[in-house]
């Protein structure tokens, strides 16, 4: 596996981290009458995005900025499957449709980079 491939999954488990953050936002909100799981939540939130902006910091270091915010929009991917997985929300066409035009355009973004490199070193 080429190293432009690791950092691509490395770059969507950041992406990951930071759509399980909305999942213990929606958690806390759900718990407001209860403070103690509010904020335990609300902690796991805050630690979350924190761990997400270091990291971030770290992909911006390896990708331009486009391809890596281009990559950050896989966070609706991840968001729909958390949201199946956690709260048994319900997929709609729309829903599917939507997502693969932006895995399609993430694919493409990150296909061009990968052979724009490759013309570069030869």
């Amino acid at each position: 596996m080429g190293t432009k491939i690791k950092n691509i999954i490395l770059l969507q488990g950041v992406v990951v981290i930071y759509t399980l953050s909305g999942i213990m936002s929606k958690n806390a909100s759900a718990n407001g009458a209860y403070p103690v799981k509010f904020l335990t939540f609300f902690a796991l939130e805050f630690l979350l995005l924190a761990v997400y902006a270091v990291l971030w910091q770290q992909m911006i270091k390896r990708f331009e900025l486009s391809v890596a915010y281009a990559n950050r929009s896989m966070a609706v991917l991840w968001s729909m499957l958390w949201a199946v997985l956690f709260f048994h929300d319900e997929i709609t066409v729309k829903n599917i449709i939507g997502v693969v035009l932006v895995t399609a355009g993430t694919v493409i973004i990150n296909t061009d980079v990968q052979s724009e490199e490759g013309e570069g070193r030869q």
